[in-house]
């Protein structure tokens, strides 16, 4: 990244039926980082979700292939950065974190810092997600060592040079777990 400019941002918000919360996610993402681009990807949503996205002043695309994992592939591809924010669609994350990731990621030198989610409310994670995520933080902890809280995070923040070398096998939520193990191996 030249340090000579402003780094371009991009905020990449993959998406499947979340029209009722996405305008949220954008509108804080754009509050916090007024000088990025904020893209939503739609999935075969079946809701309104394109023209909320619009609506709330969103870049929107769509990708046909069903599963975030083609999604991340596509955005990956598609955008130009410096930096990128990935976010999901559902309003769970913090966004006024988003600076103190951005700032950890280049002070340290990072290729990917992971935003945790912390909260009590059951309707932020799908049946066994609690119990999956920490079985397969576990694992990973044992095989790169303990540098991972929350494995399965939608709340990532991205260097050019991860996205840009980024393989993207997965097609659907295995996704998560192949940016981690990508990142650890940088």
């Amino acid at each position: 990244m030249d340090t000579n400019r402003k780094p371009r941002l991009a905020v990449l918000i993959p998406c499947y039926n979340e029209e009722l919360t996405v305008a949220k996610v954008i509108y804080d993402f754009r509050r916090n980082l007024p000088d990025s681009d904020i893209y939503v990807y739609d999935n075969n949503s079946k809701d309104d979700i394109i023209n909320a996205a619009k609506k709330a002043g969103a870049i929107v695309h769509t990708e046909v292939l069903q599963g975030k994992g083609h999604v991340i592939r596509r955005m990956f591809a598609d955008i130009e950065a410096d930096i990128y924010v990935m976010v999901d669609g559902d309003a769970t994350y913090h966004a006024d974190s988003v600076r103190l990731m951005i700032d950890k990621m280049i002070a340290e030198r990072l290729d990917m810092v992971t935003g945790v989610r912390k909260t009590n409310l059951q309707e932020a994670y799908r049946a066994g997600h609690r119990f999956g995520n920490m079985m397969f933080s576990l694992l990973i902890a044992k095989i790169f060592g303990d540098r991972i809280s929350d494995l399965l995070s939608g709340y990532r923040v991205f260097s050019r040079r991860f996205v840009k070398s980024f393989p993207a096998l997965s097609g659907e939520f295995e996704i998560e777990t192949e940016l981690t193990v990508h990142a650890l191996e940088l």
